[in-house]
């Protein structure tokens, strides 16, 4: 299964490097792009849901490293308004 990772740009301007067991990722988020924060989470968790549920059928068991992902990220939102914007800087390995 490719795994991929992509880094984002918190409102405070700290950037993160983020896991996806899973390219799918490429199609609920776009490199470039500035989501407002509740649509950035509501993505994220759609693709590493997915993602995880794909690792599950393939081997059996949900992706933890995936869920934990989802996990940072919802945590880390908590911390600011909903009327701030996350920016997707980068997938590796790139489009």
């Amino acid at each position: 299964m490719p795994e991929m990772h992509f880094s984002i740009r918190w409102p405070d301007g700290r950037e993160m490097r983020c896991y996806s067991p899973s390219l799918v990722i490429r199609e609920h988020l776009q490199p470039g792009a500035h989501y407002a924060l509740p649509d950035f989470v509501t993505r994220s968790r759609a693709a590493l849901q997915i993602a995880s549920e794909r690792v599950r059928a393939k081997y059996g068991h949900a992706c933890s490293l995936a869920l934990g992902q989802l996990a940072t990220i919802e945590t880390t939102a908590e911390g600011f308004g909903a009327d701030t914007r996350v920016q997707v800087l980068a997938f590796d390995p790139p489009e």
